[in-house]
């Protein structure tokens, strides 16, 4: 069995520079340029540059002297590369898998036998606002593939015979997702989307739509679906609940309540069976006898010939076996893809199970031995491209490491070499501590740790309590503790402040440390022992919130306990980032138009505030606080009484929040110029930055 935890380095010929000695020096002449470079406000250089190109002869000079005109933008290809799968369906020898993260997404077919990638196609912009970036759902019917997308809630078939992909419907306006996709025997196709909370009917023979309008009030999401000659099943996230949709008359009758959001459905004979949390449900279809089973937390489900059901846990993807009737399941392999999420099980046979994973691979189980392969689909032909990264740490001097989706992406600032590994989720932040990085993983809550001399891991356990998203990570020096913010998954609003020993892994979980909020960010002040907290009153999503202002709060590190909370503006719900500097405390807010405040810690009032383009994360360089945000284009600005914009165009391709990583010593911090890495000056004394559009 292949781990995927090991060192894996994946070759991305097409879209990766060869190594080379100078400092992350330009590809081949014959390739697409690796590095740009250009000035402050158009192209200064039309080919690779290794380095910072020289200034012109007669340089303007800004205040104090300081050269304005030399080369202020670097770039150096995609940041962060994946080939990353979401939604897969098989159909007659082959599995048909969509990429995510990448812009077209990539329809693949994978023969089964020779597990490799025999062909691929890309799916066109629909003409609805947004593009597509991936497809969680894929279904087969009338020998056609089917995808509904995301972030547009769209519908595409595609035609194995002819190759044809075509933009069938919109089902919902941009910022949507078509979350699951199944066919009834006749051929009719539904589906399940966000944030609508409503599952829709798609014949193909006439292409007429139908909808079954709201399921349960309140819900946004129908995040899996199932269907029978009668009637569509469909898991509600929010409520929990487990519905049968009568296709005939459209009646909604419930079937189930489960204790949290329902995820995975799937039917078989006269039952129906569904995954809420670590609670199987297993159901009559008439609603009759309905049987709760003690579980694990599993994200896929796939019946046998006889009638047993196989499922993959969470967080760790092992497989587990449940046989009508019994008080619980079996486990009976380990983990295929340790870590990993399963986006499809399906029997070849009835001994072996096939599961296509997340990260981008595809396993085969030999169910009475419990041995397992792994194929991963980049090596087996998967297109791979650039996707929105997750987040960035550079290594001064040494390497600017990327997280993307369950992989990190590594730019060797000695030698200019490329490399990338696997990792068992999203790094959704990191830190370095001496020669380790620490990364905070998505969807599992784990805190990982990663060697900077050989890329090793070891996991240092999960952070429990429900808190899966970990959004915010430091390292505290003088008390050698990592610190994470996190939120819960699903209905939930309480977040929690964690303590994290980096070599024992013993962790402290101050659940609730804001009551009725989740925290998306902290900062440290070490000399004093204090962390500052940032709230936000939605939690997890899915509940109504108890509150109506996100709070800012000081937590005492020695004796671990509040000192203190305020909600410096009313109404505002979200604090996207906070960062301590010279008695303020710095804010920005989310979902309220980017909005920026500066609390004096010493009387707790508002000293400085404003707004900017839009939310992302504030950085402390050389005494003064700059912050890199969405929208707008993406812009970077340095906070003081006022904001001053010091660059634009940087792009909107963050996953999570666009970051500056600052270069010690320098005004050069490490940044994305679209999806691409990129190295930008950003000196205040200069005039602000136009960085170029890809091409440009």
């Amino acid at each position: 069995m292949r781990s995927p935890l090991a060192l894996l380095v994946v070759a991305v010929t097409a879209l990766i520079a060869p190594t080379a000695p100078a400092l992350l020096a330009p590809a081949h002449a014959s390739a697409p340029p690796a590095v740009t470079a250009v000035g402050s406000a158009a192209v200064a250089a039309t080919g690779p540059v290794p380095g910072p190109a020289p200034g012109p002869a007669s340089t303007r000079l800004g205040p104090g002297g300081t050269r304005c005109d030399r080369t202020r933008v670097e770039t150096f290809g995609p940041a962060s590369v994946t080939g990353a799968i979401v939604g897969a369906a098989v159909h007659e020898g082959h599995a048909y898998v969509v990429t995510r993260g990448q812009k077209p997404p990539v329809l693949a077919a994978v023969d089964l036998a020779t597990r490799k990638v025999v062909r691929s196609v890309t799916l066109p912009d629909g003409p609805a606002a947004g593009a597509p970036e991936g497809g969680w759902a894929v279904t087969v019917s009338g020998g056609k593939v089917y995808v509904g997308t995301y972030p547009v809630p769209d519908l595409y078939s595609y035609d194995p015979a002819t190759g044809e992909v075509r933009h069938l419907r919109s089902l919902g306006r941009n910022g949507g997702f078509v979350w699951s996709l199944a066919t009834a025997p006749d051929g009719k196709i539904y589906a399940g989307t966000y944030p609508d909370g409503r599952v829709w009917e798609y014949d193909p023979a006439t292409s007429a739509v139908r909808d079954f309008g709201v399921l349960a009030a309140g819900e946004r999401y129908v995040r899996a679906v199932a269907a029978d000659a009668t009637h569509v099943y469909a898991g509600l996230l929010d409520k929990g609940k487990l519905v049968a949709i009568d296709r005939a008359s459209g009646t909604v009758r419930e079937l189930a309540q489960g204790p949290t959001g329902i995820g995975v459905v799937t039917e078989h004979g006269d039952r129906v069976l569904a995954m809420s949390g670590s609670t199987l449900l297993d159901v009559r279809k008439d609603g009759t006898d309905l049987r709760r089973v003690a579980a694990v937390q599993m994200d896929g489900l796939a019946v046998a010939a006889d009638g047993s059901v196989y499922g993959t846990s969470r967080p760790d993807g092992a497989v587990h076996r449940y046989r009508p009737g019994d008080t619980g399941v079996v486990k009976v392999a380990e983990p295929p893809s340790l870590g990993d999420e399963t986006r499809r099980l399906w029997f070849d046979g009835p001994a072996t199970l096939v599961g296509f994973s997340g990260s981008g691979g595809m396993w085969r189980l030999d169910v009475p031995s419990g041995r397992s392969d792994f194929t991963d689909l980049i090596e087996a032909g998967l297109p791979a491209g650039p996707e929105r990264p997750q987040s960035m740490l550079l290594v001064p001097g040494r390497a600017v490491y990327i997280g993307g989706h369950f992989s990190m992406d590594v730019r060797d600032l000695r030698t200019g070499e490329h490399r990338r590994f696997r990792v068992p989720g999203e790094p959704k932040d990191l830190v370095r501590r001496g020669d380790k990085i620490y990364a905070a993983i998505y969807p599992s809550g784990q805190i990982l740790e990663i060697d900077l001399r050989t890329d090793e891991q070891r996991s240092l356990g999960y952070l429990g309590h429900g808190q899966q998203r970990p959004w915010d990570l430091e390292y505290d020096p003088v008390r050698d503790k990592l610190l994470v913010a996190s939120a819960p998954l699903g209905a939930n609003l309480d977040g929690a402040l964690s303590i994290v020993d980096p070599d024992t892994g013993e962790t402290d979980v101050h659940v609730g440390v804001l009551p009725g909020q989740s925290l998306m960010s902290l900062s440290l002040d070490a000399r004093r022992g204090v962390v500052y907290l940032g709230g936000d009153v939605l939690g997890g999503g899915g509940t109504p919130p108890v509150r109506t202002s996100a709070s800012m709060a000081a937590f005492d590190l020695r004796e671990r306990k509040l000192l203190w909370q305020v909600d410096p503006v009313p109404g505002h719900r979200t604090f996207q980032d906070v960062k301590v500097h010279d008695g303020l405390l710095y804010g920005l807010y989310k979902r309220d138009s980017g909005a920026w405040i500066a609390l004096d810690l010493a009387t707790r009032t508002i000293r400085h505030q404003g707004k900017l383009a839009g939310y992302g994360e504030l950085s402390v360089h050389r005494g003064r606080v700059f912050a890199s945000v969405f929208f707008g284009g993406g812009v970077a600005y340095e906070l003081g009484a006022q904001a001053r914009r010091l660059a634009d165009g940087l792009g909107d391709e963050w996953y999570t929040n666009p970051q500056l990583h600052f270069e010690p010593g320098s005004w050069r911090a490490w940044a994305m110029a679209g999806r691409d890495l990129a190295r930008i000056d950003l000196d205040p004394r200069c005039p602000p930055l136009t960085v170029p559009k890809p091409g440009g």
